[in-house]
């Protein structure tokens, strides 16, 4: 027995829903993935060496290790 026109448009629209649904959950995994890399040590310590460079670069000569906060540098908003 042959479908009908709204059978097949049915059809249709509902892999077109699946199909959406998997590429969804798709980009959620890559998402989650790619946000566990960013926080890596690996990252974050070739982001102190750059700021160097930059800091080396720009005559920063305060003398600071990194990691170090000068007094100028604190959050001083909580005292006012």
């Amino acid at each position: 027995m042959p479908r009908g026109r709204s059978t097949f448009t049915k059809r249709q629209k509902e892999q077109t829903r699946q199909q959406r649904q998997r590429d969804k959950a798709e980009r959620r995994t890559q998402r989650k993935q790619e946000k566990s890399e960013p926080g890596s040590v690996d990252d974050l310590s070739l982001l102190h060496e750059a700021a160097r460079e930059q800091a080396a670069l720009f005559g920063d000569s305060s003398g600071l290790d990194s990691g170090e906060v000068s007094e100028d540098d604190r959050d001083t908003s909580h005292d006012r």
